[in-house]
């Protein structure tokens, strides 16, 4: 690993030069500086935060840290779940929240050209504006575009559109060294070298720093509706999910929950959207569907079928959500459940294991087994229809150093599960800091000494976010 210089006023004069007035020190730097949405991870101040606004800022400032061997974690809003940009080893913290402008779109290629600081909201609705929809839906609606291409976030509408790599096109791109350079271009495909876009996608900044993005946009559809249905419980609820392949539905979201997670959620809404009993019996567990199309007429032969066979595989009920208030308030509720678990617990770690969709309900069957060794709580939601399966582990009575002990041996065994039906360790929320050892151990030291060997060819001297994905400290 490497050995790191401290800024020093030498190195803080040469930073002053290429963004007077906005280099920051001491008591003086942001304390959300220190660490992502998940502070069960810890909390390390940088020396220096700097909030940047150009590429050729960017650029001079990594030629200043590169000459002096002064380690960078570049941030946008922060929140991220694995301690991503945490500022592990101190240094200079690049924040991108302040390069924030849509700045063109080729509405004839239908791709928009962004800044990494701009909110995945303000896309979402600016391009409805022009006809289009960004597909990519994280429930975290004020991440940073930035931020979701370096985790490849995913999202509720991934079983249907994909993830953020899919709306990729190209990117403007400063390396560690201060060298600008350019990766892709808005054609639709290509077959020309090794694809430095895609090693840049999911990279966590480990890589690269991402200035400038153009994505890919589509026409943005006319007509959407959702389905919700209580099940009795979850075990039925789960092995309902295939099903909706098997009849070729094509949802544009699939999502599975049980009941007391719905609850913090409402609860912390103030809001009850979802019905608790049918008929006087209690719900256990729900699915969450959302079709969309080009006209109500086209849609609703689909959403018949579709709920006449989720009353066949056991649903209490379906529930029609077609107005705009009503799928708001819907897709609100399913939006706020991190939101509902952070308020009512003191110490909170998660994951975001994706195994094949066939292997939800055996995969789910054996984490609520595993739960009961430990003394945390565990709660879990998940994407349904992409396999992507949300776990936390929940406190407010254990000690810390326990909890952390108790977690970590929940975490290997829950992995390894993941990794036995075929899975993979994150679906969507990378592997920062959090999580280094457990993709180690879920895809061996072939695959690591890989990983190690890219961020070297890239980051020589290991400057740019040590102590993620693939490197610990």
């Amino acid at each position: 690993m490497a050995n790191y210089n401290p800024v020093t006023p030498e190195v803080i004069a040469e930073l002053e030069k290429i963004v007077p007035g906005r280099v920051v020190t001491g008591a003086d730097v942001n304390p959300d500086y220190a660490r992502d949405e998940m502070p069960i991870y810890g909390t390390h101040l940088p020396d220096v935060s700097i909030d940047v606004l150009t590429t050729e800022e960017v650029a001079g400032i990594m030629k200043v840290c590169y000459k002096y061997n002064i380690p960078v974690t570049t941030r946008g809003a922060g929140t991220g779940l694995a301690g991503g940009c945490t500022p592990i080893c101190g240094g200079v913290v690049l924040c991108t929240m302040r390069m924030n402008k849509i700045l063109s779109y080729d509405l004839e290629n239908f791709a928009v050209t962004v800044q990494p600081g701009v909110l995945l909201q303000q896309l979402a609705d600016d391009a409805l504006q022009h006809g289009c929809m960004y597909p990519p839906d994280p429930g975290e609606k004020m991440a940073t575009l930035g931020g979701n291409v370096s985790t490849n976030a995913g999202g509720m509408r991934a079983v249907k559109y994909g993830a953020t790599r899919d709306y990729v096109r190209a990117m403007t791109v400063v390396l560690p060294t201060g060298e600008v350079t350019r990766f892709g271009s808005t054609v639709s495909k290509t077959s020309s070298g090794y694809s430095m876009t895609n090693l840049m996608i999911g990279s966590e900044g480990t890589l690269g720093i991402i200035t400038e993005l153009t994505l890919k946009l589509i026409p943005a559809p006319k007509a959407t509706v959702s389905l919700m249905a209580p099940f009795e419980d979850l075990d039925a609820c789960i092995s309902t999910v295939p099903k909706f392949f098997m009849n070729h539905f094509k949802p544009q979201a699939l999502e599975f929950f049980e009941k007391e997670i719905l609850v913090s959620s409402e609860e912390y809404l103030g809001k009850q959207v979802f019905p608790r009993q049918i008929d006087g019996v209690e719900a256990g567990a729900y699915l969450l569907v959302t079709f969309d199309g080009e006209t109500m007429d086209e849609l609703d032969p689909l959403v018949e079928r579709a709920a006449e066979m989720l009353l066949e595989e056991g649903a209490m009920d379906v529930l029609v959500a077609d107005t705009a208030p009503k799928l708001k308030d819907t897709w609100a509720a399913r939006s706020s459940f991190l939101e509902g678990i952070e308020e009512q617990t003191k110490l909170l770690d998660e994951c975001d294991v994706v195994v094949p969709v066939n292997r939800i309900a055996p995969y789910v069957a054996f984490v609520n087994e595993a739960g009961k060794k430990y003394d945390f709580e565990v709660k879990y939601f998940g994407h349904a229809g992409d396999g992507n399966l949300h776990i936390y582990t929940c406190s407010n009575d254990m000690e810390k150093d326990a909890f952390h002990d108790q977690v970590d041996r929940f975490m290997s065994e829950i992995y390894a599960k993941a990794m036995e039906f075929g899975g993979q360790i994150s679906g969507e929320h990378g592997i920062g800091m959090g999580k280094v050892k457990y993709l180690a151990e879920a895809v061996g030291p072939v695959n690591v000494a890989l990983m190690q060997g890219i961020k070297k060819v890239f980051d020589p001297k290991l400057i740019l976010n040590p102590g993620k994905v693939c490197y610990s400290l």
